[in-house]
């Protein structure tokens, strides 16, 4: 259940702007909350934004609050991440992932048992 398929990510320059998506089973979207992470080289998962449910609460890190947003596609089965003004410490890997909504914490990746693939996403300053 809950098998996250993600796309997008790139090379990017700073400034620059770039989606990330994630498709899930149906009903996904609506049964969990979400939620964006990221994996620098050498570096501890961080959360990045989350969802409560499909069109619920959103969260944000406070380093990308302003400049991120996380939102429904129009598939309705689809997460995205569209990342503005991107900054060289934003690169990293970036993984969507699912949790049951009950307990837990947003920013909290052990609280999340469905993981994507994960994305590379490059910032050159």
């Amino acid at each position: 259940q809950a098998q996250l398929v993600q796309s997008g990510g790139g090379s990017v320059q700073a400034g620059d702007s770039l989606r990330l998506s994630c498709a899930a089973s149906q009903d996904t979207y609506t049964k969990y909350c979400m939620a964006w992470f990221r994996q620098g080289p050498g570096k501890d998962r961080e959360p990045v934004a989350a969802m409560y449910t499909s069109g619920g609460s959103t969260y944000y890190a406070d380093s990308v609050k302003g400049r991120f947003t996380i939102f429904q596609g129009a598939g309705k089965n689809t997460l995205n991440l569209q990342m503005s003004s991107l900054r060289a410490e934003d690169t990293a890997m970036y993984y969507c992932a699912a949790r049951l909504c009950v307990g837990g914490n947003w920013w909290a990746p052990h609280d999340y048992g469905f993981w994507g693939q994960g994305t590379q996403v490059t910032v050159s300053a």
